[in-house]
């Protein structure tokens, strides 16, 4: 038996190397289709809630020139899962690995990766409304203790094929069907 081949099949067909993604390997509609099926907070939630739809609203509250970057945030995770960040921690190989997958979607789909606080700020207030609605109730009151105040939006904890039509429809409109 030989060494384990550093890649996956996507479910369009197109094999996604992990040692060297490439712009040409990636394909929205595979982001979607992972993202819709990838369950945040290593699915420990009340109900399943995908990374797919999370993208979506994070992507709504932004400014226009941030909002397709912000919809893609997280679209690594299409191809390496969500992986919670107090493991990520202690993984010393995976950053660097999603941190080359992310660089290859980016490519493809012309970003930069610019990190800026308002980004920062809509991801965290989106994870406080997150964990309000969908954890258990819990004695950590990180958000209240770092003055991050929810959104005042309802979680709809799409299932994965309707949240993949919601990723798409999303980018189709933040791009004009320029990638199509």
């Amino acid at each position: 038996m030989g060494q384990p081949r550093p890649d996956i099949l996507t479910q369009s067909g197109i094999y996604f190397n992990f040692h060297q993604p490439e712009p040409w390997m990636v394909k929205i509609e595979d982001i979607a289709h992972g993202l819709s099926h990838v369950c945040r907070f290593a699915g420990q939630c009340r109900k399943f809630y995908s990374v797919a739809e999370h993208s979506v609203y994070v992507s709504l509250v932004l400014p226009p020139h941030l909002q397709l970057y912000r919809l893609l945030h997280d679209a690594s995770e299409a191809y390496v899962g969500d992986v919670t960040a107090p493991l990520k921690r202690l993984l010393m190989n995976y950053k660097p690995i999603e941190d080359r997958a992310q660089r290859a979607i980016l490519d493809r789909f012309g970003l930069l990766d610019i990190p800026r606080p308002e980004v920062k700020e809509a991801d965290l207030r989106m994870l406080a409304t997150e964990q309000l609605q969908l954890m258990p109730a819990h004695d950590d009151e990180w958000a209240l203790i770092a003055g991050i105040k929810p959104y005042n939006k309802t979680i709809e904890c799409m299932p994965p094929e309707q949240a993949r039509g919601f990723f798409m429809r999303r980018f189709e409109e933040l791009t004009n069907g320029a990638f199509s």
